[in-house]
């Protein structure tokens, strides 16, 4: 599953990438570790409402639509924070969740023990450079997170080389364009058009999910 050179050891249920001197890699992440244990909260009635001028529970609804017919596949998900997946990814999927945030890793991990969740991985690494071997994923998920990272090209490079012929890329991120109210959202908004073009320069077919929900633009694309 990972790649050849890369070493990892297991804290508590996560896995950590380790360097010279069996030293855990260590990230340093937007929100910090110690405010981990609000991070959900702060989503529910700080972001959601006014950052997107959306809903949450819409926008599980709206995933969890486009996941109901995904069972027993190879499922990695980019910036996995708290685990928010278990609303909307059915729990026999075999489940790899990455994120730089070790305290949001095991939110996560506690999270996906209690949605029953039979096999799933914790990992903390960087989405720019992951661990895994090419072709092994049938899916991955992005999900509110596309923006906070620097190269998007780079990621998505990434997702190509992780992914199975054929395998599908579903994310949801901000757009400027459906930006309806005066809020500062952070990290970089590129608007549709820019995704969909770095899609197709990246081997990928683009598909816009046909769903409103602030200024959160939904999108599927499949691997050419």
């Amino acid at each position: 599953m990972l790649r050849k050179g890369i070493n990892v050891i297991n804290k508590r249920g996560l896995y950590y990438i380790v360097e010279d001197g069996n030293k855990p890699l260590r990230f340093k992440p937007w929100l910090g570790d110690t405010f981990s244990f609000l991070y959900d909260f702060i989503m529910e009635k700080s972001i959601f409402p006014r950052k997107f001028g959306g809903d949450i529970n819409r926008h599980y609804e709206i995933l969890a639509e486009e996941l109901k017919g995904v069972h027993e596949k190879r499922v990695l998900e980019l910036a996995a924070g708290s685990g928010s997946a278990v609303n909307f990814l059915p729990n026999d999927n075999h489940y790899t969740g990455t994120d730089i945030s070790p305290g949001l890793l095991k939110k996560a991990l506690k999270n996906f023990d209690n949605a029953d969740f039979k096999k799933a991985q914790f990992y903390v690494t960087s989405a720019s450079d992951l661990p895994f071997d090419d072709n092994l994923f049938d899916i991955v998920l992005c999900i509110l997170s596309l923006n906070f990272f620097d190269d998007v090209n780079k990621i998505f490079q990434e997702i190509k080389r992780v992914t199975t012929p054929a395998a599908a890329f579903i994310c949801s991120v901000p757009v400027p364009e459906r930006k309806k109210i005066q809020s500062k959202i952070r990290g970089i908004l590129y608007s549709e058009e820019e995704l969909e073009r770095t899609c197709r320069e990246s081997g990928m077919t683009y598909k816009n999910i046909p769903a409103e929900n602030g200024a959160l633009l939904y999108f599927r694309a499949i691997m050419q």
